[in-house]
């Protein structure tokens, strides 16, 4: 082979590399970019406080029209009902009562990212810079700790064009925790301490000190339980991610990937007291960190991509023990959470 056409094939292998590495985040990008589209296509309410008032499910709103990717509330007792518009437009969204855990993109000639929290009357309480895309966010149960996690470039062991991880806790009344990368990490009794540990998906126990999270390193997932006042983590069992606890503490909702294809993961519950997992009746592959409705059904969002070719999703519903069908429980929807149910 001539030396013109090596220069050829090893430009050729580079722009495929890279394409490769860059195909998912610019997909979650345009996820999050409003379509070109007319009206919306659902009902809508003017009466935001009366729905605050009331158990209700947050979420960000993908309906195509002006109210794409702003802040919606529907009642717990109709979540397909018309909902009201938050003054409040969020690319990631968790909520508890009272408070708002808004992730966005604040795109320019430079794209740049920011979290706020935000207060019943959706104004910020407090802000902060984020490190790359969002990607998860949570607020343990009484409203005191924040978590978040973004993709990001530009890590040392990545290879060209591969992202990582930022998960960061930090207290609701400010003041950074720290992020896991600076936690201890043992796997099976051994502590890791690779370059390439990730970690995200943090979910709160009651307690304010425990969480769960997952946690990679050499091409392997594990469901792990943390400790902030020790900054530790230890595994508690493999292929796990993006857990979700029960309202009664009892259960992890979660993704698994298993022997499915690459880019494919299911729905599953893990049963803390006993080990049993559970593949529930979604087939579909699942990429989302799910939510408890209560300690009988999970929520969890899907993409739906039209004939038009503009970038939504719906929030689907399911049991949590197996049995039954999935169903549409938001439509148009992505990001959900409950606010003010009983547990």
């Amino acid at each position: 082979m001539s030396a013109r056409w090596k220069i050829v094939a090893l430009v050729a292998v580079v722009v495929l590399a890279v394409s490769g590495g860059t195909f998912y985040v610019l997909r979650a990008r345009a996820e999050h970019r409003p379509p070109e589209a007319g009206p919306a296509q659902v009902p809508t309410s003017d009466r935001l406080g009366a729905v605050q008032a009331v158990p209700h499910l947050v979420f960000r709103s993908t309906a195509l029209g002006e109210g794409y990717g702003r802040v919606a509330l529907v009642p717990l007792t109709d979540p397909a009902g018309a909902r009201a518009f938050a003054p409040a437009a969020c690319d990631r969204i968790y909520a508890r009562p009272g408070e708002t855990l808004c992730l966005m993109a604040e795109r320019g000639l430079v794209t740049t990212y920011r979290v706020d929290l935000l207060g019943a009357d959706w104004q910020p309480r407090q802000s902060a810079p984020l490190a790359g895309l969002p990607s998860r966010a949570r607020i343990s149960r009484d409203g005191s700790l924040i978590a978040t996690t973004t993709f990001v470039y530009g890590d040392s062991y990545a290879n060209p064009g591969q992202f990582s991880t930022r998960t960061v806790l930090t207290k609701a009344g400010g003041g950074e925790i720290g992020e896991l990368e600076n936690f201890t990490l043992t796997v099976n009794g051994k502590q890791i301490t690779a370059a390439d540990r990730n970690f995200w998906g943090v979910t709160f126990t009651d307690d304010n000190d425990a969480f769960y999270a997952t946690a990679s390193s050499g091409g392997k997932t594990w469901l792990v339980r943390g400790s902030i006042s020790g900054r530790s983590m230890v595994s508690v069992r493999e292929d796990v991610e993006c857990p979700s606890l029960s309202p009664d503490g009892t259960r992890i909702a979660f993704k698994k990937h298993g022997t499915l294809a690459a880019g494919k993961w299911r729905l599953a519950v893990y049963d803390l007291r006993t080990g049993a997992e559970t593949l529930l009746a979604e087939e579909r592959s699942f990429d989302d960190q799910a939510e408890w409705i209560d300690n009988t059904t999970v929520a969890y969002g899907l993409a739906r991509t039209g004939d038009t070719g503009a970038a939504t999703s719906d929030v689907w519903a399911v049991p949590a023990d197996g049995t039954g069908r999935p169903r549409v429980l938001i439509p148009d929807a992505w990001s959900p959470a409950v606010v003010g149910a009983a547990s």
